[in-house]
C-alpha cells in the first residue's frame, strides 16, 4: 500500500506540473469545441431544446464525465458533481446501507422523480426506518445502474409533477442510457482505504451490436465487491473495539441492456432492461455481555444480511403520423428485499436460542403504461409545441414473516423478524391526463404551460399545473422564471409498512413498534389516513454566455409543502405502554406511525459556471463550479388529536427533516487533457449540519474534499488510471457524549472511510 501511494502523489505531481507548463505556453486559446452533450429529454418536451434554453435549471453530466471519477457508483459522483444534489458517504444501519437516500434542494429522496431514458423508475422495496438522512422515506435506487452503461445525466432542478407526475416536487433526474451500435469497453477497478479495509473491485464491460440498418443494441455488465470500512474506536465499556460503522460488505452484479430498431412504416421499436443482484451485510449496535451470557459471554454484534434483487425495463414504439410524433409504452419493476440475521439471538427463548433468523422480507412492483403525443407548430407565431398524454399506473406492496423465531418475545436482536398483525398484501391504481404547451410569440420568447389531472383508488383526485417563461434578451444573456403546483401520493410503504427494530432511544437501546396507520395500535396512538403532500414551488433566475464556451447562470427558489409525510416520533410512556399490551404487543415498548404532521418551507438559491477552452494543439480543459444553499424551515406543527401529551413530531425528528444534511455546498471539478494524459480534479465543501447521534442535537461543521484522478492512454484503446479519494482526509466533527467507541455521525457528506486509493485498467474495441 506504500508503494501504491508513492505511486499516486509521485504521478499526481508530475502531471501537475506538465499541466503548467502546458498552460503557461498557451496565451491564446480556442474556442472549445462545439458539443452535443446539452441536448436535452427532461424538462420540456420540444425536441432538442437545449440546457441553456430551458426555463428551469438543469445540469447535464455525459458518461465520459462520469466515467472520469474514481467512485464506482452514481450516487457519490453526483454528490462531488451536482451541487444542489446531497448524498451521505456512509450508512451502517440495515435499512439505509444498501439502498442509500438522497436529496436535491434540501428535500427528501421520495421527492425527487428519477427516469431511465425518460420512463419513470420505480422505487426500492426497503423502507429506511432507522434515524438518519431520509428516515421514513422509500427512495429509487439509482445505484443499481452501472455508471459505464450511462450516456448522461440530466438533472433539472424545479417542481415538474405538471409534466411528470407524482414525486417530482424538488426535481426530476433522467439516466440516458447508452445507445451505442458497436464498438466497446472492459475496464477493471482495485482500491482500498488508507487504514487498510474497504477494499474493493469492479470490473465492467460494454458491448455495443448493430439492429438492422440502423438500430442498436448495447449491453453493459459490472460485478463489484466492497469489504466494509470501520472508523469505530476502542468501546471503553469492553476495552477493544466493539461497533463497526462506515460502508457494508456488500457484492453487487449488475446488467443493463438498451436497444432500438426500425419498423415498417418508419415508426421504431425500443426497450431497455435492467437486473441488479445485491447481497450486503451491515450491522446494528454491539450487544454488551449482560444480554445473552450464556451463549455470547463477551458481548456480541449483530449482522444483518440484505439479499436484494431489481429488475427494471420498458417495451415502446415511437414514430409519427398525420404530422403527430406518438409514443406509447410499457415500463415496468420489481424490487425484493429478503433479511437474515445471524451473530445474534432471541433472548426471550433462553439458551436454546437459534443465533442465525429468516427475518422475512418486503417487494414491491410498478407497471405503468403510457401513450403520449405531440406535434410542432412552426408558423404560429416563432414556433409551438402541444403535447398530449395519457397514463396508467398499477403499484403493488407485499411483506412477507420471518420464521417464529424471529420474532416470537423479543425477537432477533438487531432486527427482529416482520410480523404484521395481519397479512401486508396491498396494491393501488392510478390513473392521469397531462398536457403540455409551449409556445414562442417571438423568437428567444418561450411560454409554457402544463397540467395534470390524477386518480389514485387509495386517496382520491389531484390536480397540479405549471407556467414557466424563457426570454433570451440578448445572445448572452437570458432570463428564466417557473410557478408550479405538484404532490406526492403517499407510497405504499408508508401507508402499510410494520416491524419492530432495536434502536437508541435517549441513549438506550430499546425496541420500537413501526405501525401502518390502518394499524388498531396507531390509531389508539393518533395515526390517521395519509393525505398526499402538496407542493407549490417559485424559481427564477438568470444564465449567461458572455463568450463561447463560458456559462453561468444563477437561480433562487422556495418550495412550500403542506402535510408533509414523516415517520412520528418514537412514543412512549404509560399511555403508549397500555395500549401496547391491550393489542397483545409484547416486542416493543415504544411506537411510531407514519403521519401529515408538519408543513415546511425551503428557500435558496443556486450558482453554476462552466468553461471549457483549448489549450495549445492537443490540450482541452472544463471547469465547473457550483454553489447551492437552502434553508428548510418546519410550519404549522399538528398537535396529536388522540393523546395530547404525546408529541407527533419532536425536536429529534423535526431535525431529521429539516437540518441533518449540509446547509450549503460548493464543488469546483476540473478536467485538463494534454495529449495522452489527463487530470481530473473534484473539490468539494459542504456546510454546517445538525445531528442527534446520542439523543442532544450538535452542530457539526464544514468539511472539505479533494478527489485526484490522473490518466494516461498507454495506446489509442488502452488507458490506465489512479488517484486518490479524500486527498484531504477530512473526517466529520467527533461527537460529543458518545460513550460506546462510535466517534463520528454519519450524516455529512465526506463519510467516515478516510482516504483512499485507486487503480483502474481499460481497454476499448
Amino acid at each position: 500500500m506504500t508503494v501504491f501511494k508513492g505511486l499516486a502523489a509521485g504521478a499526481a505531481l508530475t502531471m501537475s506540473l506538465g499541466a503548467t507548463g502546458a498552460l503557461a505556453q498557451s496565451s491564446a486559446p480556442a474556442p472549445a469545441e462545439s458539443t452535443i452533450d446539452e441536448v436535452l429529454v427532461v424538462g420540456s418536451r420540444v425536441p432538442g431544446r437545449l440546457a441553456t434554453e430551458t426555463a428551469a435549471p438543469v445540469d447535464v453530466f455525459t458518461g465520459e464525465v462520469l466515467a472520469e471519477r474514481g467512485f464506482t457508483d452514481l450516487g457519490k459522483i453526483l454528490g462531488f458533481l451536482a451541487p444542489s444534489f446531497n448524498y451521505p458517504r456512509s450508512q451502517t444501519s440495515p435499512s439505509s446501507s444498501s439502498t442509500r437516500g438522497f436529496s436535491l434542494r434540501g428535500l427528501g429522496p421520495d421527492q425527487v422523480l428519477i427516469l431511465v431514458n425518460g420512463h419513470r423508475r420505480h422505487a426500492s422495496s426497503v423502507l429506511n426506518f432507522n434515524n438518519g438522512v431520509g428516515r421514513g422515506t422509500v427512495p429509487v435506487d439509482i445505484n443499481t445502474i452501472p455508471v459505464t452503461a450511462i450516456a448522461r445525466i440530466e438533472v433539472l432542478r424545479d417542481g415538474a409533477a405538471a409534466q411528470y407526475g407524482s414525486d417530482a416536487i424538488a426535481g426530476v433526474i433522467n439516466i440516458v442510457l447508452r445507445s451505442d451500435a458497436r464498438g466497446g469497453e472492459a475496464t477493471a477497478t482495485a482500491g482500498v482505504t488508507e487504514d487498510g479495509d474497504g477494499q474493493s473491485g469492479v470490473i465492467t464491460g460494454r458491448i455495443g451490436l448493430p439492429l438492422g440498418h440502423d438500430g442498436f443494441l448495447t449491453v453493459t455488465g459490472e460485478a463489484r465487491t466492497r469489504k466494509p470500512t470501520n472508523s469505530a474506536e476502542i468501546d471503553p465499556r469492553v476495552g477493544r473495539i466493539s461497533q463497526r460503522t462506515g460502508d457494508p460488505d456488500a457484492q453487487n452484479l449488475l446488467l443493463t441492456a438498451n436497444a432500438e430498431a426500425a419498423l415498417p412504416g418508419g415508426a421504431r421499436a425500443y426497450g431497455f432492461g435492467t437486473l441488479a443482484l445485491r447481497d450486503s451485510t451491515s450491522t446494528p449496535l454491539f450487544r454488551l455481555p449482560s444480554v445473552a451470557p450464556a451463549l455470547y459471554p463477551n458481548g456480541f454484534l449483530p449482522n444483518i444480511n440484505l439479499d436484494m434483487l431489481d429488475l427494471g425495463g420498458a417495451l415502446g414504439v415511437r414514430g409519427e403520423m398525420a404530422g403527430w410524433r406518438y409514443d406509447l409504452s410499457d415500463t415496468a419493476g420489481y424490487d425484493r428485499g429478503d433479511f437474515e440475521v445471524f451473530n445474534s439471538v432471541n433472548t426471550s427463548l433462553g439458551a436454546t436460542s437459534p443465533t442465525r433468523f429468516n427475518s422475512g422480507g418486503v417487494t414491491y412492483g410498478q407497471n405503468l403504461a403510457n401513450l403520449t403525443v405531440s406535434r410542432g407548430f412552426d408558423q404560429v407565431m416563432a414556433g409551438a409545441n402541444l403535447a398530449l398524454g395519457l397514463e396508467y399506473r398499477n403499484e403493488t406492496f407485499k411483506i412477507r414473516s420471518g420464521e417464529p423465531a424471529s420474532f416470537t418475545g423479543a425477537g432477533a436482536q438487531g432486527f427482529p423478524g416482520f410480523n404484521p398483525p395481519t397479512p401486508i398484501d396491498v396494491d393501488r391504481n392510478a390513473f392521469s391526463a397531462f398536457v403540455d404547451a409551449e409556445i414562442s410569440p417571438v423568437k428567444g420568447l418561450d411560454i409554457g404551460v402544463a397540467a395534470r389531472a390524477e386518480d389514485y383508488s387509495d386517496f382520491g383526485r389531484k390536480a397540479t399545473g405549471k407556467a414557466s417563461v424563457f426570454w433570451r434578451a440578448t445572445p448572452w444573456l437570458a432570463a428564466r422564471t417557473t410557478v408550479s403546483s405538484g404532490f406526492r401520493a403517499p407510497s405504499l410503504q408508508q401507508q402499510y409498512f410494520s416491524t419492530v427494530t432495536s434502536q437508541l432511544s435517549a441513549g438506550a437501546l430499546v425496541n420500537i413498534g413501526t405501525f401502518a396507520v390502518t394499524d388498531p395500535v396507531a390509531r389508539a396512538l393518533g395515526a390517521s389516513d395519509l393525505r398526499p403532500e402538496t407542493s407549490k414551488h417559485y424559481s427564477g433566475g438568470v444564465v449567461l454566455m458572455p463568450r463561447d464556451g463560458l456559462t453561468f447562470s444563477l437561480d433562487a427558489f422556495r418550495i412550500e409543502i403542506e402535510d408533509r409525510i414523516a415517520l412520528s416520533e418514537s412514543l412512549s410512556g404509560p399511555a403508549v405502554t397500555a395500549i401496547l399490551q391491550r393489542a397483545g404487543i409484547t416486542n416493543a415498548s415504544q411506537a411510531r406511525f407514519f403521519t401529515n404532521a408538519i408543513d415546511t418551507k425551503t428557500q435558496g438559491f443556486e450558482a453554476t459556471g462552466n468553461w471549457r477552452t483549448r489549450i495549445g494543439d492537443d490540450g482541452r480543459l472544463n471547469l465547473t463550479v457550483g454553489y447551492a444553499a437552502f434553508d428548510t424551515d418546519p410550519r404549522n406543527p399538528r398537535s396529536n388529536p388522540t393523546v395530547p401529551t404525546l408529541p407527533l413530531l419532536a425536536a429529534s425528528s423535526l431535525n431529521t427533516l429539516t437540518d441533518a444534511e449540509p446547509r450549503n455546498k460548493l464543488t469546483l471539478s476540473a478536467d485538463l487533457r494534454v495529449g495522452r494524459w489527463s487530470l481530473t480534479a473534484d473539490a468539494a465543501r459542504f456546510g454546517r449540519y445538525k445531528a442527534a447521534p446520542v439523543g442532544p442535537i450538535q452542530v457539526f461543521g464544514s468539511d472539505a474534499t479533494l478527489d485526484l484522478t490522473l490518466a494516461y492512454r498507454v495506446t489509442e484503446r488502452m488507458r490506465v488510471q489512479i488517484g486518490a479519494l479524500n486527498v484531504t482526509d477530512a473526517y466529520p466533527d467527533r461527537v460529543r457524549g458518545q460513550t460506546d467507541g462510535r466517534p463520528y455521525t454519519e450524516a455529512g457528506g465526506v463519510g467516515v472511510d478516510g482516504r483512499e486509493y485507486f487503480i483502474r485498467l481499460g481497454a476499448s474495441f
